[in-house]
């Protein structure tokens, strides 16, 4: 088969390329080329697609001469999608459009799928998202619908949750495997109960290739099963326990303090990712949905998670090598210094 991925050298679309590769299928990347190189194997186009914005133009009319069984594309604006579609839907035999659970207008009901959820309004153009909360979700509404319009029942669009594993630049699962690899009291967020739902990079790919090369469509949330917080971090340490970093040959056993959201939120500890954090804790109920979604149609069609321990331990070996990648979560002072509060005023 012969792949048009935009994108190929970051995270998931570069895993999307590789898998599709090792399968023996012909690719494409189509990136800026600044930020790092695809995968081994495959061509690149370098585009800028903020420039090149006539379909019936350069590049554009380059790509549109081939024919494409399948197309995989990451965008979150929606001219990109636009003119990707309008140049090249007539000559595509399946399109993959990569959105996010974060198209959904409300997120406080576990258990929803995409049949039952409504999404926001899509974007009017292309929004900021910088400001405005809701703006990266509504662009990738108005990327589906782009998408949806103009393939039609040969598209299928895929709305993952929190994507994990080697080459995570965004930090936020892997602030638990290095933690833990520290040993030690750990500050962790309650309750213990709390559903949690991620899925390693590496899956999703494989499954993104495998729905291209079978023609399947729909719409589809990608990501694992819920599983409580705490079983989250005692796979994490378990695979971790497997690992050995220099200079932490003797840590000490790791001893979990779980602290109230209150408590947390009055010491400055924030949630979800960023800064000062304790990545994936979503305090408030207005998130239930968002940690709670039900895959099972998703896992019927051919998603296969494989065990959190394998990926804690890949994880962590990936930022033994030096990747530095981590953004997300206290640093060890800071966790320390709350720490500490904790203990002053039990």
């Amino acid at each position: 088969m012969k792949f048009l991925i935009f994108g190929g050298s970051v995270f998931l679309s570069k895993a999307v390329a590789q898998t599709a590769l090792d399968r023996g299928h012909k690719v494409r990347c189509i990136s800026r080329g600044d930020s790092g190189a695809v995968p081994k194997g495959a061509r690149h186009t370098i585009v800028d697609r903020s420039e090149e914005t006539d379909p019936h133009a350069g590049t554009w009319t380059g790509l549109a001469s081939h024919d494409w069984d399948a197309v995989i594309d990451v965008a979150s604006t929606p001219s990109w999608v636009e003119t990707a579609v309008t140049a090249l839907a007539d000559r595509v035999r399946h399109w993959t459009y990569i959105s996010t659970v974060s198209v959904y207008a409300d997120l406080s009901q576990p258990g929803g799928t995409p049949a039952v959820t409504p999404t926001l309004p899509p974007a009017d153009g292309d929004l900021d998202d910088s400001s405005d909360p809701t703006a990266y979700g509504r662009n990738k509404v108005a990327c589906e619908q782009a998408v949806q319009s103009r393939l039609g029942d040969r598209c299928l669009i895929v709305r993952p949750g929190l994507i994990i594993g080697p080459g995570d630049p965004s930090g936020r699962y892997t602030y638990w495997p290095e933690r833990l690899s520290r040993g030690g009291r750990v500050l962790v967020p309650e309750p213990a109960d709390a559903s949690t739902q991620v899925i390693d990079v590496r899956d999703l790919a494989a499954w993104l290739v495998s729905s291209a090369e079978e023609g399947l469509t729909g719409v589809f949330d990608a990501v694992g099963p819920a599983q409580p917080f705490s079983e989250v971090l005692d796979e994490t340490a378990r695979g971790v326990s497997q690992v050995t970093v220099p200079g932490r040959e003797r840590r000490p056993p790791v001893r979990l303090v779980w602290t109230d959201p209150e408590t947390l939120l009055q010491l400055d500890v924030r949630p979800w990712a960023g800064p000062r954090s304790l990545p994936l804790w979503l305090p408030g109920e207005e998130y239930a949905g968002m940690r709670d979604r039900d895959v099972s149609s998703t896992l019927a069609a051919g998603l296969a998670p494989r065990p959190l321990a394998e990926t804690a331990q890949d994880t962590l070996r990936w930022l033994a090598e030096g990747s530095n990648s981590r953004k997300s979560g206290l640093t060890w002072d800071e966790e320390q210094d709350v720490l500490s509060t904790l203990s002053a005023d039990n």
